[in-house]
């Protein structure tokens, strides 16, 4: 899951406010300019799941060339402007497939173009995090965010070093105009046990077990 913010600062705040935890270390991604903390909600049904706190490195200059822009919407002027003003939220996620140029492509033939993958790394105590991740030109999430970006990790995966969480992600549901569609083609990724169904305004609801208890997370269009 994919959390939002205007600062890494804000993040970890509104994660102790809301989920009644810390989050732990993240790095940096000198790709993008971008940094994030990060916390396990892995369970049963979520195996290798995790939350990340994003934010614009302001003190980094993204590697990416003009006119490219950086991922999940973070150049786009009217979404930084919500996050400003309403401060950190659920605005995405991100899927782990096997094979993601053979998940873009057949996304490509239902009139869906996710990005071309592109090689993505950053530094961990433990040595260099690298995978390929789809990200457009535009740097756009596509269907208010309810689209995942797809993510093919190299030979290690961050969850197995992060620290012990209490959290744990019960459900993760889309609702969008065009579920039917959303549905087609999160069953061609592989991703069928993520609820999808129609409603007027696109939302991506997460429900979590908590310290706090069981938290919901909705992502905002506006």
């Amino acid at each position: 899951l994919v959390v939002v913010a205007p600062s890494l600062e804000a993040g970890v705040r509104w994660c102790e406010d809301t989920l009644g935890v810390t989050p732990g270390p993240g790095g940096e991604h000198p790709l993008m300019g971008t940094h994030n903390r990060l916390l396990r909600i892995d369970s049963d049904i979520w195996p290798s799941a995790y939350l990340e706190i994003i934010a614009i490195n302001k003190r980094a200059t993204p590697a990416i060339n003009a006119p490219a822009r950086r991922w999940f919407d973070l150049d786009d002027a009217d979404f930084r402007a919500r996050i400003e003003a309403q401060g950190p939220q659920l605005a995405h996620w991100v899927a782990r497939v096997p094979a993601v140029q053979a998940v873009v492509a057949h996304w490509r033939t239902l009139q869906i173009d996710r990005g071309e993958p592109v090689e993505a790394s950053r530094a961990t105590p433990a040595g260099e995090l690298h995978w390929r991740i789809t990200v457009r030109a535009d740097g756009a999430r596509l269907f208010g965010g309810c689209l995942p970006t797809l993510i093919q990790w190299g030979a290690v995966h961050p969850v197995g070093a992060m620290p012990a969480s209490p959290l744990r992600l019960m459900q993760l549901e889309i609702v969008h105009p065009q579920a039917a569609t959303l549905h087609q083609a999160l069953a061609a990724a592989g991703l069928t046990h993520v609820r999808t169904r129609e409603g007027p305004q696109p939302a991506l609801r997460a429900t979590l077990q908590t310290p706090l208890g069981v938290v919901p997370l909705t992502s905002a269009t506006h």
